[in-house]
């Protein structure tokens, strides 16, 4: 076997190793022959997928979670959800809040306190596109309605930032079934802060379509020879 095969081998020892691992970052370093090594850092998809989406801390803030997502990563103003949560909270009818969760009047005057105007408007999808807006909805999911951050629009995806499940991608007719009540909740004063259809976003959930993995041609191009007679 010669040295590129060993280090063929050795990668894709690395590789098959790394898929057994934890859900959590780190790294993996493996030596191969000659005194060669390879270092290859890992993330998890859990881990991955709140890069760009601040996670829910309890069953009824996903409101506080959207809210900081929106501010942190759509506008460049940091915050975190429980610097949200306890203002909300505080501000708010606080038994409602505790069955209900957080509504949008409680994140708009949040939002108004920190210098963003906000509103809910009824409008169709595309008009975020448009304007090159993020925007809060409500998806009802069988009856369980849930905040998320619109994040981008590309062909029929809708790219969302879900404070339970963090980024992920919704194919137009299942976002549309889900968003019931048709209301965008948008910041309306500060569009040059605005940051929408992200690469850093979608890098999270990339557009795969089967045909740009699997040419239409066959598999020959990419399985590999079988082996005769005297190979190694």
């Amino acid at each position: 076997m010669n040295e590129a095969a060993r280090r063929c081998r050795a990668l894709g020892c690395v590789l098959a190793f790394a898929a057994c691992l934890p859900a959590h970052a780190g790294s993996v370093s493996v030596r191969v022959p000659y005194s060669g090594s390879y270092a290859i850092q890992l993330t998890s998809l859990k881990e991955a997928r709140f890069k760009t989406t601040v996670p829910q801390q309890y069953d009824f803030s996903c409101g506080s979670a959207a809210t900081a997502t929106l501010l942190t990563y759509q506008y460049g103003y940091p915050v975190t959800e429980a610097e949200v949560f306890r203002q909300m909270y505080a501000d708010g009818d606080q038994a409602r809040i505790r069955k209900q969760g957080f509504s949008l009047l409680d994140m708009r005057r949040y939002l108004l306190s920190k210098g963003f105007q906000a509103d809910g408007f009824d409008l169709p999808l595309d008009k975020l596109f448009e304007e090159g807006l993020p925007a809060i909805v409500l998806l009802n999911d069988r009856g369980y309605r849930h905040f998320v951050v619109v994040k981008g629009l590309r062909r029929n995806r809708v790219l969302v930032g879900d404070p339970a499940r963090g980024t992920r991608s919704l194919t137009r007719r299942d976002f549309e079934r889900l968003w019931d009540n048709r209301v965008l909740f948008v910041v309306h004063n500060r569009r040059d802060l605005a940051a929408f259809n992200q690469s850093r976003d979608w890098r999270t959930a990339p557009l795969a379509p089967m045909e740009a993995g699997i040419g239409r041609q066959g598999l020959q191009s990419i399985v590999m020879s079988r082996r005769g007679p005297g190979d190694i």
